[in-house]
C-alpha cells in the first residue's frame, strides 16, 4: 500500500529578527525538519500563536505535530491531533486518512474503518480512490471480504495508474469470500508489468503468486515487500501493520508445507 502524500502549502516568508518568527516560518521550519522532536517543537510554537493563525495554516501545523507523534509512535497523542484536523475542516479527507492510520496504531480497526468511509465520502475525485482502496485492503484483512471487494471495485471505477493493482485485490477478496471466478493469472500479469506492481504491488502479487502455488515468487515478492515496510517511515509500517503480518503468515504457511494455513 503507497503512503498519501498532500500537496502542503510552504510559503516562503521573510522575518526579521525584530519581528519574530510567524505561524508560516515555524510551519516551514517543522516541514524540513529531520526528527520527530523538531518537527514537533516547531508545530507546537506555530500552533501556540492567538493571532495570526489562519484556518489553513493551524491545520497544517497540527498534520506537522501529527506526524511527529507518528514517528515516536505515541498513537494516542497522534489521533488527538488528526481530530483536530477534522474539526478544522481543511482537506477534511486528508485528516480521516490520518486518523484512520493512528487508529491502526492502536489496534482500532473499526474505528480505522469509519473514518475511512468518511474520507471517501467527502474527498475530491482525484483522491477517492485511494481512500476506497485503503477502505477496501483494511476490510480484507479483517476477513469482511465482500465489503473489501466491494471497495476495491470502485476504487478501480475512481483510479487510473492503480487500477491494475485494485482489480487485482479486488479478485482476490472475490475468491476469499467464495465467489471469484477472475483469471488471476493474467491478472498478476498485468499487474507485474504495470508501476504499481512495485511497492505495495508486491505484497499483492506475493499473495497471487501463493494462490497460484507458485512458491519462489510468493516468498521473493512478500519478503521484499516486508523489508521495504518494515526499513522506512514509522508511518508507513503502521499503515501497513496488516499487510505485514498477512505476508509473514503466507511465509511460515510456505515453510511448513501447510499451503491452507494462513
Amino acid at each position: 500500500m503507497q503512503v498519501l502524500l498532500t500537496c502542503l502549502w510552504m510559503p516562503r516568508t521573510r522575518a526579521s529578527s525584530a519581528q519574530g518568527p510567524t505561524p508560516e516560518l515555524l510551519l516551514r521550519k517543522a516541514t524540513l525538519a529531520r526528527t520527530s522532536g523538531t518537527r514537533a517543537k516547531y508545530a507546537e510554537r506555530g500552533l501556540a500563536f492567538s493571532a495570526g493563525l489562519d484556518r489553513t495554516t493551524r491545520a497544517l501545523l497540527l498534520r506537522q505535530l501529527y506526524l511527529s507523534h507518528m514517528e515516536a509512535r505515541r498513537f494516542a497523542e497522534a489521533l488527538a491531533a488528526a481530530e483536530q484536523m477534522i474539526l478544522a475542516d481543511v482537506m477534511p479527507d486528508v485528516a480521516r486518512q490520518d486518523a484512520a492510520r493512528a487508529c491502526l496504531g492502536l489496534g482500532e480497526r473499526e474505528r480505522a474503518v469509519d473514518h475511512l468511509r468518511l474520507a471517501s465520502r467527502v474527498s475530491p475525485p482525484a483522491r477517492r480512490a485511494f481512500h476506497l482502496w485503503t477502505l477496501g485492503s483494511i476490510l480484507y484483512l479483517m476477513g469482511h471480504h465482500r465489503e473489501a471487494a466491494g471497495a476495491l471495485m470502485r476504487a478501480s471505477r475512481w483510479g487510473t495508474t492503480e487500477k491494475p493493482l485494485y482489480l487485482a485485490q479486488a479478485a482476490l477478496a472475490r475468491r476469499a469470500a467464495g465467489e471469484g471466478s477472475s483469471d488471476l493469472a493474467a491478472l498478476r500479469e498485468r499487474l507485474s508489468d504495470a508501476p504499481c506492481g512495485q511497492g505495495y504491488g508486491q505484497f499483492v502479487l506475493g499473495e497471487l503468486a501463493y494462490e497460484a502455488g507458485d512458491f519462489t515468487a510468493a516468498r521473493q515478492y512478500l519478503r521484499l515487500f516486508i523489508k521495504r515496510t518494515t526499513s522506512g517511515r514509522v508511518a508507513l509500517e503502521v499503515a501497513l501493520s496488516g499487510e505485514i503480518a498477512h505476508a509473514r503468515r503466507l511465509l511460515r504457511a510456505m515453510r511448513s508445507g501447510q499451503r491452507g494455513a494462513a
